[in-house]
C-alpha cells in the first residue's frame, strides 16, 4: 500500500489555513458592510424627509383650512375613503408611525391656525449603529445635517450639499 492510497481528505494544517483565510476576509468585509448599511439608512432618512416635505404641500393644498399636517399620523392612515385631515393617506404606514429604516421621524415647530410652519427632524434609532448623522428640514424643503442630536431645526445647521 503506497502513501497516496492512505491519504484521503485534508490534513489538519490545510483546514486551519483555510479557516484563517476565511476569518481574515470576514474581518475586512464586516466593517465595510456595517458602514454601507449606515450609509443606506442615512440616504433613506434623507429621502423620507424629502417625501414628507412634498406630501406636506399636497396636504396643505387638499386641506387649506387646516394648513400643514402637525403629525405624521395625519399624513398617513389606512382609512382613505375619503381622505380626511386626520388620515390623509399620503405616506406609508411605516413612515407615519415615526420609525423607518433605522431612523425616528417627528414633526415639530408647528404653529399658526391654519398651520403655517413645521419642522421635520430625523434621528438614528441607535446612534452610531443605524446612522451617524441627524437630519432636519423646514417647510422650505432644504435638508440640513448635523453630527450631534437635533432637538429643533435651526438655520445655523448646515444644509446638505
Amino acid at each position: 500500500m503506497n502513501r497516496r492510497d492512505r491519504q484521503r481528505g485534508f490534513s489538519l494544517i490545510e483546514l486551519l489555513i483555510v479557516v484563517a483565510i476565511i476569518l481574515i476576509i470576514a474581518s475586512i468585509a464586516i466593517p465595510n458592510l456595517l458602514q454601507a448599511r449606515m450609509s443606506a439608512h442615512e440616504a433613506s432618512a434623507v429621502e423620507a424627509i424629502k417625501t414628507i416635505n412634498t406630501v406636506q404641500i399636497s396636504y396643505v393644498s387638499a386641506f387649506p383650512t387646516v394648513g400643514y399636517a402637525s403629525t405624521l399620523t395625519a399624513l398617513g392612515g389606512t382609512s382613505c375613503a375619503p381622505p380626511t385631515p386626520a388620515s390623509a393617506c399620503l405616506i406609508d404606514t411605516q413612515l407615519a408611525s415615526g420609525t423607518k429604516n433605522g431612523y425616528n421621524f417627528v414633526i415639530t415647530g408647528v404653529s399658526g391656525s391654519p398651520v403655517a410652519t413645521y419642522q421635520i427632524v430625523a434621528s438614528p434609532t441607535v446612534p452610531n449603529q443605524t446612522g451617524r448623522r441627524y437630519f432636519c428640514s423646514f417647510a422650505d424643503g432644504q435638508i440640513r445635517a448635523s453630527a450631534t442630536a437635533i432637538a429643533a431645526c435651526d438655520y445655523t445647521i448646515p444644509p446638505l450639499q
